[in-house]
Order: structure tokens, then sequence, then C-alpha cells
């Protein structure tokens, strides 16, 4: 652009929360926000109720991000809103095979899509928990998440919030090569528990990556959130008064949650205006 107007940044967030009481689109909202504010972008930000309505983005975006949900990844298998889900990303996928298109569609999948997303690339299996993963944990590298543009500045390991019936484990390493992705973490070492411990993130192409855990999650506000009273009995009668006290501990510590929220979706994101950037796009 000419003179001092702002560049214009378009972002579409695939709303997957189907109506269900949430802090995910908040905490993503205010990432955006900052995030424009700090490269003097003018955001503009879309919303689209997927599960509900049906409602996607088409290609005008820059930028895309699909969030976490309530339910199972699996149930939904054939239904109206997954199959139009899986179009879409099928859109988006050709889009950017197209050579002739030289500004690429980046794409960030969160928990619940992270999962369908898996199931869509054939990149592992998903499958339900023993029992629900409800905390704040640490989330460990693979050797491909060293060069990793969303990790970086992060720590070995990082904390994350965790919070879901299902896990994504036996991955397809022949596909995920085929597609030219990675795997990039995996969750804690459990040495007395028997299992197969369960990836947390994966780059499934140059312009596609996800993660199980939510990088979304705002310490502060989430430590407010947990804090009210109806939420902290939620909480307490789902998972014990000792897992609250420790999430409350846990989102308090400057170098977890909040130093993985300073970085995992900034990183994303500066990393596409960056491609952006260098194809005129933007600035």
């Amino acid at each position: 652009m000419i003179g001092d107007e702002k560049d214009i940044l378009k972002v579409a967030i695939l709303d997957m929360y189907e109506g269900a009481d949430n802090q995910g689109m908040r905490c993503i909202r205010e990432i955006l926000n900052l995030f424009a504010d700090m490269q003097h972008l003018n955001l503009v930000k879309d919303e689209f109720d997927v599960r509900r309505a049906i409602d996607l983005p088409d290609l005008q975006y820059d930028i895309y991000i699909s969030t976490g949900g309530p339910g199972s990844p699996l149930t939904s298998e054939g239904s109206d809103w997954e199959n139009a889900f899986f179009k879409w990303i099928a859109l988006v996928e050709n889009f950017n095979a197209c050579e002739s298109n030289s500004v690429k569609k980046p794409v960030f999948f969160i928990c619940h899509s992270f999962q369908l997303a898996c199931r869509y690339f054939d990149a592992a299996n998903v499958s339900r928990r023993r029992s629900t993963a409800f905390g704040v944990f640490p989330v460990h590298y693979l050797a491909d998440a060293r060069s990793e543009p969303i990790f970086k500045g992060l720590h070995d390991p990082f904390y994350a919030v965790d919070s879901r019936d299902y896990q994504v484990t036996q991955p397809n390493h022949n596909k995920l090569r085929s597609l030219g992705g990675a795997i990039l973490a995996i969750e804690k070492a459990r040495p007395h528990v028997p299992l197969e411990r369960a990836i947390m993130a994966i780059r499934f192409n140059e312009y596609m990556v996800g993660t199980q855990f939510h990088p979304e999650a705002d310490a502060l506000g989430m430590s407010m959130y947990l804090q009210i009273p109806e939420r902290k009995k939620i909480v307490v009668e789902n998972h014990g008064e000792e897992k609250w006290q420790s999430m409350i501990e846990q989102l308090s510590d400057p170098e977890k949650i909040l130093h993985t929220y300073s970085h995992i979706l900034p990183n994303f994101l500066n990393d596409a205006v960056g491609v952006l950037s260098m194809q005129n796009r933007i600035f």
C-alpha cells in the first residue's frame, strides 16, 4: 500500500466449538489483535461456525486457524459438516500445491481440528483415551522440531494446556514422508504406564501444521476463569481439588503456559506474514 495506511492481513477462524462455552475463541482473538498491533497491520478476522452452520471460508484469506472443540473426533465421520470440512482442507491443499499460486495459504489446526486433520491426512490413529487428559503437562520435542518455525525460541520440554478424551498415536510415517510432513512433539514420558506416548504436534505439509494441545491458552485469563466458583466446582467434581490447585499454580509460572502462549501461535503468524512479505502480498 501507499502512504500511511496499514497493510491488511485477513485471517479466517474456523470455530469448531459448536456453541459450547470455551476460552479458545477469546484467546485466539486476543493473540491476533495483539499481533496486528505489534506489526502495525489492519487485521480483518472473520469467524466461521463449521459444525452448526456448515460455514467454511473461501480462499480470500491470508491465514487460517481451526480451533479445538467438544465431542468425539470419530463419531462425526460421514456427517455433513465433517465432509464439508474435509473438502475445505482439500481445497486449500490443492491451492497450495498449484505452482501458479505463488501466495500460499497457511493453516493451523488445534486439538479437535488436529485430530480431524490426522484422520483426513491418514497421518496417525485417533482413538479414545482410557481417561481424560486435563491439566498443564510437559511436551517433548522430536528431532524434526529443531528446525520447526512454530517452535522457535521455545523450551524443550515446554508446557501446554491439555484437555482431551481422545489421542493421536501410531503414526503413519510413510504417509507423512510422502506429504513432506513430520512428527514434531510427543507427550510426557510415563514409565509406569505401558502405553504408547501420544503425538502432540505434527507438520502435515509445508503449509499446514497442528497441535493436540492448546497453544492459544492464556495463563492469566485461564487462571481467572478457573477461579470462577462455578467453573472451579466443575473442575473439582470431574478431576479433583488437587488437579484444580495444580493448574492454578502452573498457570502462574511465567516459564510454562505464558512462555508457550507467547511463542507458538505468534511464531506461526510471524512465519506466515514473513512469507507474504517476500511474495509482495503485504508490506
